[in-house]
This record gives structure tokens, sequence and C-alpha cells, in this order.
């Protein structure tokens, strides 16, 4: 019995059917869980409409005259709208394919061999020998006076904005505060960021995010770090953001407020308690086979806190269920990429610089530019950097990518991560020209000071 829908939930009750086992399925709301329904998919349908805007600001640059466009809200959520309903009967359809029974409803754990399915028609009891958990995250509500207001917004209530906003202020600069950022930058908001710790995107190499601030600054969006929101209130049509930090108080007039200060664990009705479950604020307690306390229970995806992205749910979801089914999976802690869709892109996989430091690793870094990238210079998106840093052996233990298509990258550096490459093989595979690949190329060449076609800027600590 697989409880939640989700990126997490759907793959695990599939993986487990492939594998013969007799599966069914909860979801009280639509399938595919945040991520399809209010996370992943919808902003990234929305952020290709700002890529298009960020295009047509500079077309004439490419050589194209274009009189003049404007922006039409409807269609673009229709858009959204269509792309996340194709992908949500696309997982009904393999659903069914395998043979999972769904229930539309609400699940409660009322033992470890049994569920209640709460539908429209009545609650009935299903008996069941194993249980995955993986109903997902939402988003948190800081203590901040006026954050409950009516339109001060979370990123799910974001998503289905009706009208661009003269002026945006975002609380949060994570993943998803930076991210909206962009997409309304690039759709003409005047964009705010107020983050209380000392720099955005915390969990991002420092190099990076340097590099990534400077950027922002050119394209007008105010980053405040540092800083304190004490109150949020309402003033006419708009809000009024009092906030704090070392140089004293400053209110913000605001169209719009977006609250993006992450997210939480979804446990609320499971009676996770009653049956036993340990679990604290970050979520449901697992061990290493994400099972709970609770023998034959287990916990999957953003529920057990452990990683707040959709790949890893889904790569849990995996190894859940063949753990369930007997298998003893392998990679289970390859680590994980991340992808933050912002203009350029950045993503990331191993170790940061940082984390090096602090674990006191000895290792070499090398970066390549965008700007010496041929096919970067073509598509007229020359800014950014492709970053390597090795083991004092050479071998990759990060990669970090801000520039074109650095979510596509990444998987090329992930998979030298994950299978503990050298630099030297990496480094032998010839690299089709001219493609954006060729900068992870030469910065992985830089280790050693191999490079070609750049100047790889090279540390060794």
């Amino acid at each position: 019995m697989v409880i939640g829908g989700g990126p997490g939930g759907y793959v695990a009750a599939i993986r487990a059917a492939q594998l013969g086992a007799k599966v069914a399925l909860i979801e009280k709301d639509k399938l595919g869980g945040t991520c399809l329904n209010r996370g992943c998919i919808p902003t990234k349908t929305l952020y290709r409409d700002a890529e298009i805007l960020n295009t047509l600001k500079k077309v004439d640059s490419f050589g194209i005259n274009v009189d003049g466009f404007s922006i039409d809200v409807e269609k673009m959520q229709e858009r959204k709208d269509l792309v996340v309903v194709q992908l949500r009967d696309g997982i009904a359809n393999l659903l069914k394919a395998n043979g999972v029974e769904v229930y539309n409803g609400f699940g409660k754990i009322k033992g470890k061999n049994t569920v209640e399915v709460s539908m429209d028609d009545g609650a009935k009891d299903i008996s069941t020998k194993n249980i995955i958990i993986a109903t997902g995250s939402k988003p948190s509500l800081p203590p901040i006076e006026g954050a409950d207001l009516p339109n001060v917004y979370s990123s799910e209530d974001m998503l289905n904005f009706k009208a661009v906003p003269k002026k945006l202020l975002i609380v949060g600069g994570g993943v998803i505060g930076m991210e909206f950022a962009g997409i309304f930058n690039s759709m003409g908001s005047k964009v705010t960021v107020v983050e209380f710790m000392p720099r955005i995107l915390l969990q991002t190499d420092t190099d990076i995010t340097k590099r990534f601030s400077v950027l922002l600054k050119k394209k007008g969006i105010d980053v405040y770090v540092s800083t304190r929101v004490n109150k949020i209130e309402k003033s006419g049509d708009g809000f009024l953001v009092h906030t704090e930090n070392k140089k004293g108080e400053t209110v913000f007039e605001a169209d719009n407020v977006l609250i993006a200060t992450g997210r939480s664990p979804l446990i609320e009705g499971l009676n996770i308690e009653g049956v036993g479950i340990k679990f604290d604020k970050k979520g449901i307690k697992v061990d290493e086979n994400y099972m709970t306390s609770v023998e034959n229970i287990y916990a999957i995806g953003d529920v057990n806190g452990i990683s707040m992205l959709a790949h890893a749910a889904s790569n849990q979801g995996v190894q859940t269920a063949e753990k369930i089914m007997g298998i003893d999976s392998k990679g289970k802690h390859n680590p994980i990429p991340s992808c933050i869709f912002v203009f350029p892109e950045i993503a990331s996989v191993g170790v940061t610089e940082d984390e090096a430091k602090e674990k006191g690793i000895k290792y070499k870094t090398s970066k390549s530019m965008f700007g010496g990238n041929g096919k970067a210079l073509a598509l007229g998106e020359p800014e950014g950097l492709v970053k390597v840093i090795a083991s004092e052996d050479d071998t990759i233990i990060g990669v970090h990518i801000m520039g074109p298509h650095a979510s596509d990258l990444i998987n090329e550096g992930n998979i030298a991560v994950s299978m503990g490459m050298k630099a030297s093989e990496v480094g032998s595979i010839i690299h089709a020209h001219p493609t954006l690949s060729e900068t992870f190329h030469e910065a992985v060449l830089g280790i050693n000071g191999s490079g070609i076609h750049t100047m790889p800027i090279r540390k060794r600590v």
C-alpha cells in the first residue's frame, strides 16, 4: 500500500508492481503530487515563457526585428495547465498498465498491516503486508506578523497569478524564491528578494552564488541578505513589508508578497503517532532502507526530510520497492544532483568547495568559462562557468555549473562523480563540437593543466 501519488509514491507503486507485488495507491488530490501539480512542472513551464521573453528583449542582436510583443497571462496559464494535465494523464495510464489499484481518497494508518481509505462514498479498511508513506510536503509559513494576510502568496498560490505585479517582494532567497524572482523579472516585475541568511542559495557553491549575484544586479533584481522581515501589513491595494538588518530598518512597498521560506513534511491525519512512528519537525525518521521505527512501514520523499527533490523521491521509491521485494538495490547513496532554473541556470552535484574545506579534504579545482565556448556564443548566452572539484588523486568529487542548459549538462558531471571517475578518464572522452559540454571537458582537463581551448582557472588546496 502506497500513500501518496507524487514522484515518490507512483514510482514506488509501479516498480513494486513490475516485480510482482499486488499494489494499491491512495491519493487524496491529483496524481503527480506537488512536483507535477504545484511545483516543478508548472514552474518550469512558466520558466520557458520567461526564457522566451528574455530572448525577445535582445532579439535585435540576432539581426531580427520585432515590432512589439505583449504578455497574455491567461494563455500562459492555459498552456501551463495543459502540460500538467498531459503528464498527469500519463501517470494514470502507467499505473493502470502496471495493474496498480488507485484509490482517490485519504489514507490513515490504523496499524502496521491496515490502512483506512476515506473516499466520497465512505471509508474502508485495506489489509497489507507493507506500507510506503509518500505524502510529500507543504509550504512553510514563517512566524512573521501578517504572513497569513489574504494575497500574501505561497509558491503554490503564486503559480496561479492572474496579472504580473509591478512590484513583487519575495521573502526567502532559496531555490523557490530565486526561481520566481527570475520568472517575474523577465515578465517585467520590479523584484526585491529579502533573505535572512548571509547569502542566497545557501547550499550552492560560493563561487557560483557570488557570480550569480552580480548578474542579478545587472538584471535589476534587488537582493538583501542578512535581513529579517518583521512584519507585513496591508496598504491600499498592496503591502508594506517591514525589514531590519545591521544598517537599520527599511520598509518596502509591494503589490504582491511571495513567502518562499521552505517546506515542511505533510503528516497530518496519517496517525503516525498512534502507530508509534517516530518523527520530528524535519520529517519521519527512517533507517538506511527508508524503514520507519515501525517494521514494514516506510517513508520516502519530502516526508522523510532527507532531500526535497522529486528525483530523490523517485529514487527512494525504487530502492524501497526493491527492498520490499527482496532485491538488494545498488547505488542507494549515490550523490543527488540539483538544478536551479534561474537565468542562467545553475546545477550541482557532489561536494562544494565550501564542504571540502569544512571536511578537511585536500582538493583541486578547475574552472572553464562559457565565454570561450562556440555554442554558448552562438546561442547568445556566454555568461557562466563550469567548476570541477577533484580529490588529491584526481577523482572528480564535485561539479558545479552556471550557464546555458546547466540542468542538462549536470548529468555528465553526475556520472563522473557517481562512478568515481578520474579527471584523466573523463578528459580522454571525445566531446562533440560545437557543444556546451566542451566547457565541462575543458574544466576537467584543467585539473591537470591540459586544457586546450580555454584558460582554465586552477587552484590546489
